[in-house]
């Protein structure tokens, strides 16, 4: 029987909307499986700087050190100083982003299934920004072998294990950043070597942002870097029908955290219209990454329940508000929970 300490951060604008729907699903499983949640609340965010003058107190840095996970709602203007230190914190280098179609969603195509893979310790998301005088501002864009070729190894695996097209590209610019991105791209085409089963090709990522509203349902793996791979995850999910579907994960050696990708939307906070099937993916995400931690088969079973239930409800048309259907963010959290067992 599995049990985990699950930190939770609510976050900011619609962030406590959807930790709500994220808490009735855990108890969902709670009550109908083997595994079994204690569910720790953490304050980080907007309101606790306002609070405590900090994002990311030390008290809620101690929860989320004796937890085993951590799933967080979207935060505010202060996101940088809270996923960030937690990406640092934790050396979470795999930032990894599914978009998949589902039905009755409107996009760009219906045979969508893909996943980025993106390096997530690096960049220019170190904030590495100097005042070179009152008007020119210079910033630091870091990329090491020793990075690359870990996020290398994690896409390879990635695509070894999802038995699909297993093809992979690498998204990079070195025809014009010939240093950082030529290192990362000749690291990757190096780590390419150990996987002959995958079909591996390069892609310049413009031509590759090009090609994933051309012809979208063609990937399958794309492997890039911190900056280009939060611009091509956000276009992903657009493709697919919305940020309000996109699930994430920050994956490091012994520790995981699970988000939404999108932001705060404090334009609709308070109005329970929110779509929770990003974070609500983002725990299928979860119970996967602890299946394969802890070696727990019933986390995965209990994963995959939740997507099972989510498509029953879509291909019955029962949707939010966003993508064309009628429902509140609390009843359809309360129809996938009916739905799940």
């Amino acid at each position: 029987m599995g049990r985990y300490n699950v930190a939770l951060i609510a976050g900011d604008g619609v962030g406590p909307e959807l930790t709500s729907s994220a808490k009735m699903i855990l108890e969902t499983i709670n009550d109908n499986s083997n595994i079994k949640f204690n569910i720790r609340n953490v304050d980080a965010g907007d309101r606790a700087l306002a609070k405590y003058g900090k994002a990311l107190p030390q008290f809620s840095s101690d929860v989320i050190q004796k937890s085993q996970v951590c799933l967080k709602g979207p935060v505010g203007e202060s996101a940088a100083d809270v996923i960030l230190v937690l990406r640092r914190q934790y050396d979470l280098y795999a930032n990894v982003r599914p978009a998949k179609s589902y039905p009755n969603i409107p996009n760009l195509s219906a045979n969508v299934d893909l996943v980025i893979v993106r390096e997530n310790t690096e960049d220019v998301y170190l904030g590495w920004e100097f005042d070179a005088d009152e008007n020119t501002v210079v910033g630091l864009r870091i990329t090491s072998e020793r990075a690359s070729r870990r996020i290398a190894e994690y896409g390879f695996k990635t695509a070894m294990l999802r038995n699909k097209k297993k093809r992979l590209v690498t998204a990079h610019k070195a025809n014009v950043l010939r240093k950082g991105d030529g290192l990362f791209a000749r690291t990757c085409k190096s780590v390419a070597q150990n996987y002959p089963e995958i079909i591996y090709s390069e892609s310049y990522v413009d031509t590759c942002a090009m090609n994933l509203i051309r012809n979208p349902e063609e990937f399958d793996v794309i492997l890039t870097t911190n900056l280009y791979g939060d611009i091509l995850s956000d276009e992903a999910a657009q493709v697919v029908g919305g940020l309000g579907l996109g699930p994430a994960a920050n994956i490091g050696e012994s520790f995981a955290l699970f988000e939404p990708v999108h932001g705060a939307a404090f334009d609709i906070a308070g109005k329970n219209i929110a779509n929770p099937t990003s974070i609500l993916l983002s725990i299928k995400m979860m119970l996967e990454w602890l299946s394969n931690k802890y070696h727990d088969r019933d986390a995965f079973k209990e994963g995959h329940r939740i997507e099972s239930a989510m498509v029953v409800l879509l291909k019955k048309n029962l949707k939010t508000k966003d993508i064309g259907g009628k429902l509140t963010t609390t009843e359809f959290t309360k129809l996938l929970s009916l739905s799940m067992y």
